[in-house]
């Protein structure tokens, strides 16, 4: 689908509102979605609308740092005043709309979890003043709610701590090889439940992408619009159609390239692992080429935990969270946790950018200096798929945000 296509699109989206909007805000995904294509959703939008309505945008961050200028600009053009963005803030900017009840939790995670979930959103999402809200972003297989955007992107992109924190947990309980690549996960019925009680009075509109990429060229496969669920469904059918990759045997070895543009810390980076994990044999290899990778975590408080706790596995992590508040307090960390170990099943290898061998091996990784790594498996001469390097049969992905990799048995 061209840049035209996307514009006709988007052009009777706008002439099927019932009134021009005066006031509209967007919130489409930071610069680690880059692929999804939201960057020329938002240029459209804003060329669309900027002459009649006035326009905020704010990155769903979730618990990302805030875009750089730079990011800002190579996503979104340079047509768009700065003074439009908006930054979200997860830990002071969100107001509790609602509760999930804890029956519903212990219900939908098959009695794994019993806890009640706040249903926080970000202030402005409350504001009368906006005509429109529009959600924008990539349906794309996801290590947390299965199917990654639609409500997640306002729930959790521009949600607060004990969604984020509760649902992830929920999610790395039940199991990521249980989720992935579906649909009606457990976190989905979360997300599905925030919607119907506590989000239906808001003018929130969806514009939802499924996309390809090869080499530099991503291509968008299809885009969905409109208000309801239909709208997922759609883009989920789709996406489970174009961004699974299911393979008959499992991998020997897999080296996973992470472009310094969009990962620098291993909560970013270990999509590498989730997102191969079921593709890997039991005592099976993964290298991750990883230059930008300078810190563990996102956020200072969430950094220092993972160097605390480090890449365990499920049993220690889940003992480790009943004895310790500063890990408890923290439930989104303690399933990154579970997310970024192998369980002991392969072993998984960084080679980071700017992290030592000591910190790398102190929390639970093998290490392998990176230009030692660059010269055996460079990422400009392998290709996606089988590469043959030194007479070993390597498994290549230049970029794991993009898809899932899974055994066939895997299909949903």
């Amino acid at each position: 689908m061209d840049k035209c296509s996307v514009a006709s699109v988007l052009r009777t989206w706008v002439d099927s509102l019932d009134k021009m909007p005066k006031y509209v805000l967007l919130l489409p995904p930071d610069f680690t979605r880059f692929n999804s294509q939201a960057g020329l959703i938002v240029q459209e939008l804003y060329t669309l609308l900027s002459d009649s309505a006035s326009i905020d945008i704010m990155p769903a961050l979730g618990t990302h740092r805030p875009m750089m200028d730079g990011e800002l600009t190579t996503m979104f053009g340079s047509k768009i005043p700065p003074e439009c963005y908006i930054k979200h803030d997860w830990r002071r900017d969100v107001v509790n709309v609602g509760e999930i009840p804890s029956e519903f939790v212990h219900r939908i995670s098959e009695g794994l979890l019993d806890y009640s979930i706040n249903v926080e959103i970000n202030e402005r999402l409350l504001d009368p003043k906006y005509d429109v809200i529009v959600s924008i972003g990539q349906v794309v297989p996801h290590e947390v709610a299965g199917m990654a955007n639609y409500t997640k992107n306002v729930l959790v992109g521009c949600g607060g701590k004990d969604m984020i924190d509760k649902s992830h947990f929920l999610g790395a309980v039940y199991g990521m090889e249980h989720l992935m690549g579906q649909d009606h996960s457990p976190v989905r019925q979360v997300f599905d439940y925030g919607q119907k009680h506590f989000l239906s009075d808001l003018p929130l509109h969806y514009i939802l992408t499924v996309t390809t990429t090869e080499g530099q060229d991503t291509t968008m496969e299809g885009i969905f619009v409109g208000k309801d669920r239909s709208v997922f469904e759609e883009a989920v059918a789709l996406s489970q159609s174009k961004n699974l990759d299911f393979l008959d045997k499992p991998l020997k070895k897999v080296v996973v390239y992470l472009d310094p543009n969009h990962f620098q810390s291993t909560w970013l980076g270990n999509k590498a692992i989730y997102r191969l994990r079921m593709a890997i044999q039991d005592q099976g290899e993964l290298l991750i080429l990883a230059p930008g990778v300078k810190q563990f975590g996102e956020d200072p408080t969430v950094d220092k935990l993972i160097r605390k706790y480090g890449y365990r596995g499920t049993p220690y992590t889940l003992n480790m969270v009943d004895k310790n508040t500063d890990l408890n307090g923290n439930l989104a960390a303690a399933a990154h946790l579970i997310h970024g170990s192998s369980e002991g099943r392969f072993k998984i290898i960084y080679s980071p950018g700017e992290l030592t061998r000591e910190e790398i091996e102190a929390v639970g990784y093998d290490y392998m200096d990176l230009d030692e790594a660059l010269a055996i498996y460079n990422p400009d001469e392998m290709k996606d798929g089988f590469n043959l390097i030194k007479g070993e049969w390597v498994f290549f992905v230049s970029n794991p945000a993009l898809g899932l990799w899974a055994l066939r048995q895997h299909r949903p």
